[in-house]
């Protein structure tokens, strides 16, 4: 067995308004063992001193972070497409020709820089909506899931978990036009052949899980989506789907189908516990009220959203009828779970002109057990006995967070700020540096391939 003990100068417990000072943490194999405040146990804080054999955490020590939804390719556009005009679709075309650029050793050297940044950024697992399937043109590579193997063993490199949620994207539209140009790459045929070559990927490790995901009404045929959710619901596996991101999008499904993506993906069967809706910027009371119903949570992506002009979304009234909220990087305008997380509460002011809508500790919640459930990793996200054995620990110390209360973190610390970072009991950053990458002369390196 082996055994690692921590000792957090504070720590952010399961039900906890605010973090707890002086925690004593352990853990065997990956797990938690122990977690004791110890001014709550009657040991006195003169005692902490004597302790031996263990890591101190100076400042503040929380559960590993979930990015929970990613397109590690993305993260090549960042700083080129923030400059000019336009829209979500403007930017679009930008991301579909750096698609053709793309193959499974380019691909893993960038995505392990990129899931390096992440780990550098407290976050200890990722869900990758992975739909770069084929070869240019759609050409097939020898392994059809070489693309999907090439992100899983990224993800093994830079330290992190994985969740491949692996997408069915079929269509240009939501009236059935084809694949053209660089989504050719994307697509299966037909929603059938897509599960097979999903089914036919088994990932190794145990940094690894297979989810699904419907790239968006507009990417499966309405005939088509409950093959998709089938197939997730057969194997237990998470099922992510890009919705109501755009306005014209739910223009479109009510031209074409009548109802409101939403009520689409409910009619055929889509919604559920395990679902998740990417975004969900522009749902209608209707269409909150259906995805409470059933359940589904939601991944908002703030700094994309405002990236690419998608617009707020109503963060409260979804938490309001129930719906657990969790948080994504998507494009990786920039890597930032904290920027995420107090984006939530404070682009709600901006929507509705109040404040106080969200405290702390709902949007630690969002960035950790929530994000990671979303992901499939039920086990993950807390720093309790049983758990995995994920820490993040962020300086209270930098010219961001002197001064500033434990409680307050949330609010002033950056991805910069992070020292540690634990996952499954290993180490995998530590004094603010990756233990095995170089994340900026590899993100350089990687860019510079894929973009030259």
């Amino acid at each position: 067995m082996t055994a690692t003990r921590w000792l957090a100068e504070y720590a952010w417990l399961p039900e906890h308004a605010e973090p707890v000072p002086e925690v004593l943490i352990e853990a065997v194999d990956g797990r938690f063992t122990t977690v004791t405040p110890l001014t709550r146990a009657g040991v006195p804080t003169a005692g902490v001193d004597v302790l031996t054999d263990v890591v101190r955490l100076p400042g503040l020590t929380l559960p590993g972070l979930a990015n929970a939804h990613s397109h590690a390719f993305h993260r090549a556009l960042r700083g080129r497409t923030q400059g000019g005009r336009g829209d979500f679709w403007t930017w679009r075309d930008q991301m579909y020709a750096l698609t053709v650029r793309l193959d499974p050793d380019s691909y893993l050297a960038l995505a392990r820089a990129t899931f390096a940044e992440m780990a550098l950024a407290g976050i200890t697992c990722v869900g990758e909506f992975h739909y770069l399937h084929h070869g240019p043109g759609g050409s097939r590579y020898d392994d059809p899931n070489a693309m999907s193997a090439a992100l899983v063993e990224a993800a093994a490199q830079a330290g992190i978990r994985i969740s491949l949620l692996d997408t069915c994207y079929l269509t240009a539209s939501v009236d059935g036009a084809p694949l053209t140009g660089p989504q050719l790459r994307f697509g299966d045929g037909d929603a059938a052949r897509w599960g097979e070559r999903a089914a036919g990927f088994t990932p190794t490790g145990g940094h690894a899980r297979v989810g699904a995901a419907v790239h968006s009404v507009r990417a499966v045929p309405a005939e088509q989506l409950d093959t998709v959710a089938r197939w997730a619901r057969e194997r237990d596996a998470p099922l992510h789907v890009h919705l109501s991101e755009q306005p014209a999008e739910n223009d479109a499904c009510r031209a074409v189908h009548g109802r409101t993506p939403t009520g689409l993906l409910a009619d055929r069967g889509v919604l559920g516990p395990t679902t998740t809706a990417v975004h969900a910027t522009h749902p209608t009371s209707a269409d909150l009220g259906l995805l409470g119903e059933h359940r589904v949570g939601v991944c908002l992506c703030p700094t994309t959203e405002r990236d690419l002009a998608d617009g707020i979304g109503p963060a409260r009234r979804m938490a309001d009828v129930g719906i657990p909220l969790s948080l994504g990087s998507d494009s990786h305008a920039v890597i930032d779970i904290f920027e995420e997380a107090r984006a939530v509460e404070l682009d709600e002011r901006l929507r509705t002109h109040r404040r106080g809508h969200f405290v702390a500790a709902d949007l630690l919640t969002s960035a950790t057990v929530a994000g990671h459930t979303a992901l499939g990793w039920t086990d993950a996200g807390r720093i309790a006995v049983g758990a995995r054995a994920d820490l993040v620990t962020v300086r209270l110390d930098t010219a961001r967070t002197a001064g500033v209360p434990a409680v307050g973190a949330l609010f002033a610390a950056t991805a910069g700020d992070v020292d540690t970072v634990v996952v499954d009991g290993r180490t995998v950053v530590a004094g603010g540096r990756h233990r095995s990458v170089d994340v900026p002369t590899e993100l350089r390196a990687a860019i510079a391939e894929v973009t030259a």
